[in-house]
């Protein structure tokens, strides 16, 4: 009884064996070895931003679904070009873009409706009635876009307002995916002056709740022209039209939230 027992068992085994090894054989997905070689050349960043799960993912698009070979920020104009001279195609590289934060709601300028003893993240912050920060679309400063950045290119300052360094931006976006607000924004690097406000309530409100917000009067497209463009009651910057006299536009602004970005020294 033992023996047959052993035998039968055996002998499944046995077949289990002999259709693995046939299904591993005939059922097998063989990857283009260009696909490992590609990821090689990519940064191993592994950030997302290009919108795969990380480079593998983005090398298999292209060799695969021919997927383009200008999505990875990270890399730069260099790795670019190397992408392009592996996969014989031509490709320009268009101007790198940096994660912005609109707002310039400090603690100083934007009050807190009540003091929030919580974990400190904005998602958890914002969980509870809509956020401490008595205006609703302003930064909360609890840093959680400075902790989803690879690179530590945001600084929750002495403020309490998020600010990202353009030069340590490699332009992954995953701030711009955590914060719960959608205040943070990628813009073209070469443009210094932006609207440092989100708030899309009506004038009076915004004043009560900051003392730098956009109020909506639409000063800013009259002196600036199509470089500005109104989103109801709030003033958004069109990168794609240079402002021609960015000194009138700040100065002509009543709510002081159309600033001159000064370059950073962090790095």
């Amino acid at each position: 009884m033992i023996v047959a027992t052993t035998v039968a068992i055996g002998g499944m085994g046995l077949v289990c064996g002999v259709a693995l090894a046939m299904a591993a054989r005939f059922l097998a997905v063989h990857e283009d070895p260009r696909v490992e070689e590609l990821t090689e050349i990519l940064p191993g960043a592994n950030c997302g931003g290009c919108g795969f799960a990380g480079c593998g993912e983005y090398a298999k698009a292209i060799i695969v679904d021919g997927a383009e070979v200008t999505l990875c920020a990270p890399g730069g104009a260099e790795i670019l070009d190397n992408i392009a001279a592996f996969m014989g195609v031509e490709a320009e590289a268009g101007e790198k873009h940096v994660a912005i934060v609109l707002c310039g709601g400090d603690n100083a300028k934007a009050p807190r409706r009540f003091d929030y003893n919580g974990v400190a993240d904005c998602n958890a912050a914002h969980a509870v009635d809509g956020g401490d920060k008595k205006c609703n679309h302003g930064c909360l400063g609890y840093g959680s876009c400075a902790r989803a950045c690879p690179v530590e290119a945001i600084e929750i300052t002495g403020t309490g307002i998020a600010v990202v360094h353009p030069e340590l931006c490699i332009g992954c976006r995953k701030c711009v995916k955590t914060c719960p607000r959608f205040i943070i924004e990628m813009v073209p690097e070469s443009q210094a002056t932006h609207v440092f406000c989100s708030s899309k309530d009506k004038g009076p409100i915004v004043k009560k709740a900051c003392q730098v917000g956009c109020i909506g009067c639409r000063l800013c497209v009259k002196f600036g022209g199509e470089s500005f463009e109104m989103d109801g009651f709030l003033a958004r910057r069109n990168y794609e039209t240079p402002i021609e006299d960015e000194d009138t536009v700040i100065d002509k602004c009543p709510g002081d939230c159309i600033v001159r970005q000064e370059k950073s020294a962090a790095g």
